[in-house]
């Protein structure tokens, strides 16, 4: 059995124009929302053994920002210069290329990509995969180059406007 969570980097700032796409950082909401989101996965017991990030500044700030929540060591965190930019063919391609020793995985990158993922490895409708997202799955294989398009069983879809909206 494998485990994958999908997460789109939280709300990145647009203040300097001049920046950089790569280099945009975390906006306040976005600063908010990845912590957030990490003592959520905690809360739901949620482990990784494996987290692939982008290296754009906000995918790396929102993957720290959650492993520091669920106790991963910020080490651990693999930067993957194929993430940036990536449709979700190549996700796809990223992911089965894991080795079998990983059972849980996060994959923190950005939209279109995420959203795509989501739909293909669960035939899902999901319209938008909002910042900070989190969807998750799960696959009856033992070797993640087995996981295929609609093979992943959903086990949530988490963004923070749902959050904010549970915990009122």
């Amino acid at each position: 059995m494998k485990q994958i969570l999908l997460c789109r980097h939280a709300k990145s700032s647009w203040k300097d124009p001049g920046l950089v796409d790569r280099d945009r950082p975390l906006a306040r909401r976005g600063r908010r929302d990845a912590p957030r989101m990490g003592r959520e996965l905690a809360r739901r017991c949620i482990r990784v053994d494996r987290i692939l990030c982008s290296p754009a500044k906000r995918t790396r700030k929102t993957a720290r920002k959650i492993a520091r929540e669920i106790d991963f060591p910020r080490r651990g965190i693999v930067l993957v210069e194929e993430i940036y930019g990536a449709d979700s063919g190549m996700l796809l391609k990223l992911i089965r290329a894991q080795k079998k020793k990983y059972h849980h995985l996060m994959l923190v990158g950005h939209n279109s990509a995420i959203t795509e993922l989501a739909n293909t490895l669960g035939d899902l409708d999901i319209a938008n995969v909002p910042t900070c997202g989190v969807v998750g799955f799960s696959f009856a294989v033992e070797r993640w180059e087995d996981v295929r398009q609609g093979c992943g069983t959903p086990l949530f879809f988490l963004y923070p406007k749902l959050l904010a909206r549970q915990s009122d």
